[in-house]
């Protein structure tokens, strides 16, 4: 995925056939079938049967994985609600992704700000078309997984107080106005794209926009009712882990299948993603276990997840050793994040999205720069002399962490305007949104 905008130039380069035009208009837009070009590239059967089980792996993440990672660590009143979110996040970013968001984000680049519409619809876009050497169906399959999960994660910061019809119109509005964006500046030929920024598999693109995102909407929305005066028990430290395993194993198909091909640097990356997770899930419950005299498994899993959201921008620009290090600050940052400084600042960002999205997506950015490996990527970071690929890095988070924090408040606003509000009533708040909004029970206690 790092290398998608030079791919990408690969694309329908060939002569074809004119379509007859006709007039299509759904959903108020109007479209006119341009000419479709007969792709000049070579499918590989390797590469694309590996593309399409990693972009299995990377859907199974979103209403699975983060489903269960994040109902687990709500209370029991709210599990159903919070599982929904990223369930229909999923389902909402599905169809819009067809409609116009691949075109915006990969398309050819208008201005070095956003993709042009000539894919829009899938338009353009034939059985036999190729992205490198693979089928361009699969390419756009893959990258639609990686939006619906970025939506998904920002409900960790907003869980058991936020109405569910603002969510499916926050759902809409930010992967539109916010990850759309973002995604072609960085992969889809971009002015990040063309700076030189590095991000394999999208630490900036999903965690850092995903996790400051969280923050803001948290900020906006306000804390829950009793917050910091009564204890709120998660719902099942069992599904929170299972669903970190989930997160584990389909976090293989979201790194390694960033390579866009069955080859040594998704393989590198693979080892990589595994390396990190593994070292930043001890690493979290060892300062755990110093802090607070005792080892927790919700530290544990916490863990895993931040140093697989850290590895991620590095996976396949860093060896393993390098990969073990980012993984092992990770850890730490995750706990001191999530354990102490939401409570310091008196925010409530309920399952922590910031602090462990935010926080390793930008560790994860800048320590890409820094430990970015000439030999396996043929890019210098910081360590070794290349002080301008650190800049870069730099240069490409303070871009994003301003560009989200101000459209995400106007998405927030806008929302706020479109459904009368964000919260749910008191009385909702303190029955659950699981009985409230659904009418159903996750468990029968």
């Amino acid at each position: 995925m790092g290398n998608c905008f030079e791919i990408l130039k690969k694309v329908d380069r060939g002569e074809g056939m004119k379509l007859f035009g006709k007039l299509i208009t759904v959903f108020g837009f109007v479209l006119t079938p341009a000419t479709v070009f007969a792709s000049t590239g070579k499918l590989n059967s390797g590469d694309t049967a590996w593309m399409i089980v990693a972009t299995a792996f990377v859907m199974f993440m979103t209403p699975a994985g983060l489903a269960m990672f994040y109902g687990g660590m709500s209370r029991s009143k709210n599990i159903l609600n919070t599982v929904a979110m990223s369930f229909v996040a999923y389902c909402v970013v599905s169809i819009i992704w067809v409609f116009y968001g691949y075109s915006l984000s990969f398309a050819p680049d208008v201005g070095g700000f956003i993709g042009s519409l000539k894919y829009m619809f899938f338009n353009n876009i034939l059985t036999g078309s190729l992205t490198g050497s693979i089928p361009t169906y699969i390419f756009a399959a893959f990258q639609m997984t990686f939006a619906a999960i970025s939506v998904a994660l920002v409900s960790g910061s907003v869980i058991e107080r936020l109405k569910f019809s603002s969510w499916l119109i926050f759902s809409v509005l930010w992967v539109s106005f916010v990850y759309i964006p973002i995604a072609h500046w960085v992969w889809g030929g971009g002015f990040l794209s063309k700076m030189g920024i590095l991000d394999f598999a999208g630490g900036t693109v999903v965690h850092i926009n995903a996790g400051v995102a969280g923050l803001v909407f948290a900020l906006v929305l306000r804390r829950r009712m009793g917050f910091k005066r009564i204890v709120m028990p998660p719902s099942s430290i069992v599904l929170t882990t299972l669903g970190a395993a989930m997160l584990w194993f389909g976090w293989f198909g979201f790194n390694a299948g960033s390579a866009l091909a069955s080859n040594g640097s998704a393989a590198l990356a693979f080892i990589n993603t595994n390396s990190a997770a593994a070292v930043a899930a001890l690493s979290w419950m060892g300062i755990e276990w110093i802090k607070n005299g005792h080892p927790t498994v919700l530290g544990a899993a916490s863990g895993a997840v931040a140093g697989l959201v850290a590895i991620t921008p590095a996976a396949g620009y860093v060896d393993v050793v390098s990969s073990i290090i980012i993984g092992f600050v990770s850890g730490i940052l995750g706990f001191y994040g999530a354990s102490y400084l939401k409570f310091r600042l008196n925010y409530d960002d309920s399952l922590d999205a910031f602090g462990v999205h935010g926080i390793n997506g930008i560790w994860g950015a800048l320590a890409t720069g820094i430990f970015a490996d000439p030999s396996v990527c043929g890019t210098a970071g910081l360590i070794y002399g290349n002080f301008h690929q650190f800049l870069v890095q730099i240069i490409g988070v303070v871009v994003v962490l301003a560009y989200t924090s101000f459209m995400t408040f106007l998405v927030v606003k806008f929302t706020s305007i479109l459904t009368k509000g964000l919260r749910v009533t008191d009385e909702d708040e303190l029955k659950g949104l699981d009985i409230a909004v659904h009418t159903e029970k996750g468990f029968e206690l």
